[in-house]
């Protein structure tokens, strides 16, 4: 999926968002699945995974712990759970919008009164198939579903199978979700925008030959001022950070602007960044 202004990475999900994710990659949905549970667990929110039908509530447990060791305890204390959607909608056995939207917020509130900061679920949007849910009623429940974020005790991710859903379906979730999660956990996306190159993720060794090929071509795109916005990135490391320093350095621009968090600045400013005299920092508030 192309990443634009309402993408971020699923380690920055928190509560109040509700976000779009997209899979093709069997590995990827239990990478997104455990970044969030991990995340939540941390922060001290309930979570519930619910998985794609033809996956057991065994499977899905290990599956989840297998790739954050912490879940472990964190599925046997309860704090997070597995479960189907036929057991979430028990003892109906026809899904209903409304009376789903009851459930949630009563879960919410549940989680609430339990201690929990919040309610994070993960859902895998294939359960729609096994309980014969078509593609407008699906549509229509997830667009109903927005007030149910509004006080920022609640977040989910509606994970989509690309094998699984049309195409055309898939589009209209991408685009009619508040927030898109990259593919995976770890990656590093960029897009061009009017204003300049926006990056998504992590910048780290693993990503490093891209972040260099991303910020070369917005260097090598405009001699005027080029904006390079950091903001939503995950992780900087110090070669990549290093390596930015060393690319604006040789650029031929009027100006570079890097748009970046407090604690990005600190890192440039540690690397001398002030020695650069076409370089100028744009602090922002952290993101998330």
């Amino acid at each position: 999926m192309r990443v634009d202004a309402h993408t971020l990475a699923v380690d920055q999900v928190r509560l109040g968002d509700h976000a779009f994710f997209s899979y093709a990659d069997g590995d990827a949905r239990w990478e997104v699945a455990a970044a969030f549970a991990g995340m939540g667990h941390a922060a001290g929110d309930k979570v519930i995974i619910v998985p794609d039908p033809a996956v057991s509530r065994q499977e899905a447990c290990g599956r989840v712990a297998a790739l954050d060791g912490t879940l472990e305890q964190a599925l046997a204390g309860g704090h997070v759970i597995c479960a189907s959607m036929r057991e979430i909608i028990r003892p109906d056995r026809r899904f209903s919008p409304p009376r789903q939207l009851v459930r949630l917020r009563d879960a919410v509130g549940q989680a609430r009164q339990d201690g929990y900061g919040g309610l994070r679920l993960f859902v895998d949007m294939t359960w729609t198939h096994d309980l014969d849910v078509d593609a407008e009623s699906m549509m229509a429940w997830e667009s109903s579903a927005h007030d149910l974020f509004a006080a920022g005790e609640f977040a989910a991710i509606c994970g989509y199978n690309r094998r699984a859903f049309a195409p055309q379906v898939v589009e209209a979730m991408w685009a009619g979700h508040p927030v898109a999660l990259l593919d995976r956990p770890g990656e590093l996306r960029g897009y061009r925008s009017a204003l300049g190159c926006h990056l998504i993720g992590d910048a780290d060794i693993a990503t490093r030959a891209s972040f260099m090929a991303a910020v070369t071509a917005a260097l090598d795109a405009d001699a005027g001022c080029v904006l390079l916005d950091l903001s939503r990135l995950c992780f900087l490391s110090v070669g990549c950070a290093s390596d930015l320093l060393r690319l604006v350095a040789a650029a031929h621009c009027g100006q570079v602007v890097v748009r970046c968090s407090p604690a990005q600045a600190r890192l440039l400013r540690k690397l001398d960044a002030a020695s650069l005299p076409a370089l100028a920092l744009e602090q922002v508030a952290d993101l998330r």
